[in-house]
């Protein structure tokens, strides 16, 4: 099976996360083709130069071959990048699989941020993602908040394809 890691990759955090997400995939599940695109040294690599057309036949290629797309919601937006790759992977009807891990989705039940919000809409205690973007990953996939909840899925999708 493979799948393919979309996240931004440009600061130490995203690096770091998807470092650590590749690595939790590869341990739980040793046979998963996982393409990460900040490891393709041949368009990624910033010391070096790839041009837009490089970097997108480059990367929908590998999005093509995918058989799942694990995404990364995270940041103060859906990074560019990211929600492009959710488009284009959601045309092939394949399972899309995204990490929300923001902690201000904690609390939904808590009446008084409720009553916050809705007496005060700048009091808004929670996170906002394009519901665009959401639709689309929520038509083949699902939105999980841990590292541990994106490996279960994507197991659950592999043990589907097996059947």
């Amino acid at each position: 099976m493979k799948a393919y890691l979309a996240n931004g990759l440009f600061s130490i955090g995203d690096r770091l996360l998807n470092e650590l997400l590749a690595k939790e995939l590869r341990s739980a599940i040793p046979t998963l083709d996982l393409y990460v695109p900040q490891e393709n040294d041949a368009i990624n690599d910033k010391q070096a130069f790839a041009n837009s057309l490089a970097i997108a036949d480059a990367d929908m290629e590998k999005l093509r071959d995918s058989d799942v797309l694990v995404a990364v919601l995270d940041g103060i937006e859906i990074d560019s990048g990211v929600a492009a790759e959710i488009g284009v992977f959601s045309t092939y009807n394949r399972p899309i699989i995204a990490l929300f891990s923001d902690v201000r989705q904690l609390g939904r039940d808590n009446q008084q941020k409720i009553n916050a919000l809705i007496e005060d809409g700048t009091e808004n205690q929670f996170i906002y993602r394009n519901l665009f973007v959401v639709g689309i990953i929520k038509r083949n996939g699902v939105i999980v908040s841990t590292i541990e909840d994106v490996i279960e899925n994507v197991k659950k999708y592999i043990n589907k394809e097996e059947v």
